[in-house]
């Protein structure tokens, strides 16, 4: 009997304490109640707080939830409640809606004589579009992010600014995804220019990196670099946006053959990179890798065996240990057996040019080994295959020799090529090179840090009272008054 009892008591505990966990609506509300207080305080702090919780929510979100939250938030004759209803699924399951608008339907009435700020009608098309990515109803996310822009176009409101960002990334997104990029791309440039004229600065960064995007997605390069050069730079506002500028630049530079910005700029963004965006350090990685191969770097192999990119980074380090020994056998086969790999990073054309590279390599290991030796035996060592090894070898180790790739010299008549002694490196530049070169990363790392420094704002602008002037002009009266009378004394 005391059992019983004791069951009874802890299922009407578990009963209650479920009941008083918030649910995603409840969750919806407090959002809501933060960005009209942002909107009247015109605090956009608040605005980016309010997406923070969304993502955090993004999850738990379903389209009975959706309905109810809009039916909250707009009116019944409201044309974005219509329009917003029309992209929601129109026979959500029945259980769930029952179960999930039931525990919330005391604290969520429909508030249709509140006046209906401008945010939380973004805020309404942002969810929703959350949903229908997360959903994978792609067609749809597509019309309503297309509604969406048309009414962020009318809006000249800095709270609705973080907002307006995302939603130009899930826009340009939602077209990507279902294979119609080009068609944004006038677009695109147009919102990039009413965020200019606007100084909406967050929005430039987020539609500059898009149209960058856009660019590099069908190989234009050259117009991403004249829209790169040409357009409005300024300090970063978001980590995000910044890490993603930096590995399209990246790109621009490795195509254009300036493999020491490319590097520079590929490292800065895998490390600036959030931890939780492991995609995106994989592919800066990816880069970076290929930029240091094409520079005569050999990357270091704590590089690929970072946690959870060791598999991702598997090709990548086959291809290192290729390029290492300088074996252009080795080479053809990791290229080919990896070949679909390289063709969805988009680095094919990248490690078409490592041949080259492949190939001084194992000329500057075969002039470390020998002295002296025959032309022959060097296209047999770098496994030449072609009609005339000899002439294509004694062309390579010449073209070597102006590069100052290796330290020898051709014997034309016996057909040899003979390798001089190495000298010290301590006595070239190039250590001062690399000590300067280190010296450099960590003042531009210093430099970075103290300008991501957040003081609290307009500290050096606070003006003080008439009651604190009048005190301190007292205070410093009855100071210079000591201080006289002191020199009266001394006198």
């Amino acid at each position: 009997m005391s059992d019983d009892v004791v069951m009874k008591d802890q299922a009407t505990a578990s009963l209650s304490v479920s009941s008083l966990s918030p649910t995603p609506l409840h969750h919806l509300k407090e959002i809501t109640s933060i960005i009209e207080t942002g909107s009247y305080t015109k605090e956009v702090r608040r605005i980016a707080r309010a997406v923070r919780l969304t993502f955090a929510l993004r999850r738990k979100l379903t389209a009975s939830i959706l309905s109810t939250f809009l039916d909250y938030v707009l009116a019944p004759s409201a044309e974005p409640r219509a329009k917003l209803s029309s992209f929601l699924p129109n026979n959500p399951r029945e259980g769930d809606r029952e179960m999930e608008v039931d525990t919330a339907t005391s604290v969520f009435q429909p508030s249709a004589g509140k006046h209906l700020v401008p945010e939380l009608e973004i805020y309404c098309y942002f969810v929703v579009l959350l949903f229908l990515i997360d959903h994978k109803r792609y067609d749809a996310a597509k019309a309503c992010s297309s509604a969406s822009i048309v009414r962020l176009k009318s809006l000249n409101r800095r709270t609705v600014d973080v907002m307006a960002s995302r939603l130009y990334f899930y826009y340009s997104l939602s077209y990507e995804l279902t294979g119609e990029l080009a068609e944004i791309r006038g677009n695109l440039l147009a919102l990039h220019r009413i965020a200019t004229l606007r100084h909406d600065e967050l929005g430039q960064e987020t539609l500059l990196n898009l149209l960058l995007r856009n660019y590099l997605h069908y190989n234009l390069y050259d117009q991403a670099e004249k829209l790169r050069s040409k357009a409005q730079r300024f300090e970063a506002h978001s980590n995000q946006q910044f890490c993603r500028y930096l590995f399209y630049l990246g790109k621009i530079r490795t195509i254009q053959l300036e493999y020491t910005d490319a590097k520079e700029s590929l490292l800065q963004a895998a490390r600036k990179a959030p931890s939780a965006a492991r995609g995106f350090r994989i592919l800066c990685n990816k880069w970076a890798v290929i930029v240091r191969l094409l520079l005569g770097e050999i990357p270091e192999r704590t590089v690929f065996m970072q946690r959870g990119m060791d598999k991702a980074l598997r090709p990548y380090f086959e291809l290192t240990n290729a390029v290492r020994i300088g074996d252009l056998e080795l080479f053809r086969n990791v290229a080919e057996k990896f070949d679909t790999t390289f063709n969805r990073d988009r680095t094919h054309n990248l490690i078409v040019r490592l041949r080259h590279n492949v190939i001084r390599t194992g000329l500057r290991n075969i002039s470390i080994s020998y002295s002296r030796i025959s032309l022959a035996d060097v296209a047999k060592k770098l496994r030449l295959n072609s009609a005339s090894p000899v002439a294509d070898a004694e062309s390579i180790v010449a073209k070597a020799i102006r590069d100052g790739a290796i330290d020898a010299s051709l014997d034309h008549a016996n057909g040899w090529m003979v390798s001089k002694e190495t000298g010290d490196i301590y006595s070239t530049n190039e250590p001062q090179l690399a000590f300067n070169s280190r010296i450099a990363f960590c003042l531009n790392m210093h430099n970075e840090a103290v300008r991501a420094l957040r003081f609290p704002p307009n500290t050096h602008k606070e003006k003080e009272s008439a009651e604190k002037r009048r005190e301190r002009h007292q205070q410093e009266q009855e100071l210079a008054k000591h201080i006289a009378e002191e020199d009266d004394d001394d006198f």
